[in-house]
Parts: structure tokens; C-alpha cells; sequence
């Protein structure tokens, strides 16, 4: 497995891979890998020939007062995992080799980040899309790889490729879930025995939510209420719960036969914030 540092030292390697006729997947992480990143993995080998995976804590998505630093960062635990799941190439570039100093162009981002983790978050998509843009221009893959858990993410940079012309093809991998349903996360870590207990709250509120739903109940407000309700009593501090139209990302108050939505909800429980969704079809 290639281990490479620097933007030229990559380019080389895909480039190599490239004259062999070797299909590229591309798997970007923020490293502290889990089986949810493992799982992307192995659905980019069922779609390439070869995979790369970077590891790059990227500054430009944290907010003055989020976890930037104090983010895990595991390198050598997750080169091994890697290298286990038959990775060809990792990319761990430093913020110096990604970043200029002083930078003069942005990228901006319309109404798809109004809602869901954008509405909590200002900058955090613009920030995504700098460093996917970014990844996607230094390693060109034919193919990459994003999980659903950041459904949102994996919406906006869909719009992003199209809109910016890539010539990638993106697949979004089904949610990684603990055996009490509870979605894989690198920032479960900080979650204490007593909140990890607790944690699968979330998922089993959206799954209840879910279920009325397809039975029928079509303007869900009450139910969303009700179960903010609980998951408050719970100790959940409730950033948003909604059902989202799948496309726009704006928030749907009344659902249509024939629609497709997300049922979405963000909480914290201390200082951990969960994420997590279904994809709902009427």
C-alpha cells in the first residue's frame, strides 16, 4: 500500500495506475476509521480496480467553536485498517500541502444548505465542498464513494459535481449501524458509558416516526413534536428533526404519494452530536 504525503506524490501514483487501465475509487475520510468507512471501502472495490483513500482533518468544516482539535486522529491504527481492507493508495496530505496561506476564491453554496446540518452550521458545506472539490481535482477518481449518514453532504456535492462538470461517478453507501441500531460514527468516541446507553434514542425515534409515516400519516408535525418530547426527557438536546424533500432539501410539512424525503434528525447528547436518517419513498 502507497502512503503518500504530498499532491505531486499522488498524481504520480493514480497517473501510473491510470496508464495501466486501472479504474480509480475514492474513498475521502477524516480518518479515526470505523466499519462505516470500511464499508465504503468495500463498495469501492466492488466498483474499481483500485482505491484511495485520504485521511485529512479538514479545518475549512469546523466552526470557531468545534471539535477541530480535539477531533481523534488515529493514523497509524488506521493505515493498518487500510491496508487490512486492501486499499492501494492512501493519501495523508498536511494542511500546508492543501491550504494556501491566504486564500482569495470561496465556494458558496445556495438553499440546499438552508435546513438539516446547514441551518445549525454556517460555512460547514461551503467548507465540504472546498476540500471535496479539491480531492476530486488531485486525485480524479472515476469513481467515489460517500456514506448516507451524511445524506446531506452526499446531496450538495452530487450538485456539486454536476454543476462543475465532474466526470465522477458517486455512490452512497447504506448506514453503518451498531447492533442497537445506533449509527457508526468517528464521534461516538466521545460519548461516555452512561450517554452510549442512551444514544440509540435517536435512531429509534426516527424509526417510530418511519413507521407512521408508511402507515399512512402524512403531515407528521405532532409526531416529530411528540418525539422531541421524549428524546428531550431522555437528556437529548434536540437540534433539528424533520422530514426533508429529497431533492431540495427543504423542510416538507405535508408528504405526497409518489415523493421522496429524508427523515432526518440532529441531537446532542452532552458534548457528542448524532446524526441520522432514512430515506423514505410513498
Amino acid at each position: 500500500m502507497d502512503v503518500c504525503k504530498s499532491i505531486d506524490e499522488i498524481r504520480d501514483v493514480v497517473k501510473s495506475l491510470k496508464i495501466e487501465g486501472k479504474q480509480i475509487g475514492f474513498v475521502p475520510t477524516m480518518g479515526a476509521l470505523h466499519e462505516g468507512h470500511l464499508t465504503l471501502i468495500r463498495q469501492a472495490k466492488e466498483k474499481a480496480d483500485e482505491v484511495v483513500v485520504s485521511i485529512f482533518v479538514n479545518p475549512e468544516q469546523f466552526g470557531p467553536d468545534e471539535d477541530f482539535e480535539s477531533y481523534p486522529r488515529e493514523m497509524e491504527e488506521d493505515l493498518k485498517k487500510c491496508e487490512d481492507e486492501g486499499v492501494s493508495v492512501v493519501f495523508a496530505p498536511n494542511r500546508n500541502d492543501v491550504y494556501d496561506e491566504e486564500k482569495f476564491i470561496r465556494i458558496e453554496v445556495d438553499e440546499l444548505n438552508r435546513h438539516m446540518c446547514g441551518g445549525s452550521r454556517p460555512g460547514f458545506f461551503e467548507g465540504i465542498l472546498l476540500i471535496v472539490n479539491k480531492l476530486f481535482n488531485i486525485v480524479r477518481p472515476d469513481v467515489a464513494v460517500f456514506g448516507q449518514k451524511d445524506i446531506q453532504q452526499f446531496q450538495i456535492v452530487s450538485r456539486m459535481v454536476h454543476e462543475f462538470n465532474h466526470s465522477i461517478e458517486l455512490v452512497m453507501a447504506p448506514i453503518a449501524r451498531a447492533n442497537d441500531g445506533l449509527a457508526l460514527s468517528s464521534r461516538n468516541k466521545y460519548l461516555s458509558a452512561e450517554e452510549r446507553e442512551i444514544a440509540p434514542g435517536l435512531y429509534r425515534a426516527l424509526s417510530y416516526i418511519e413507521k407512521q409515516i408508511l402507515n399512512g400519516v402524512h403531515t407528521p408535525s405532532l409526531l416529530m413534536k411528540h418525539q422531541m418530547s421524549e428524546l428531550e426527557a431522555k437528556g437529548f438536546k434536540i437540534d433539528y428533526l424533520g422530514v426533508f424533500d429529497k431533492n431540495t432539501l427543504q423542510l416538507s410539512e405535508t408528504l405526497n404519494e409518489g415523493g421522496e424525503y429524508i427523515l432526518a434528525g440532529a441531537v446532542w447528547l452532552g458534548k457528542t452530536r448524532l446524526i441520522d436518517n432514512f430515506l423514505i419513498e410513498l
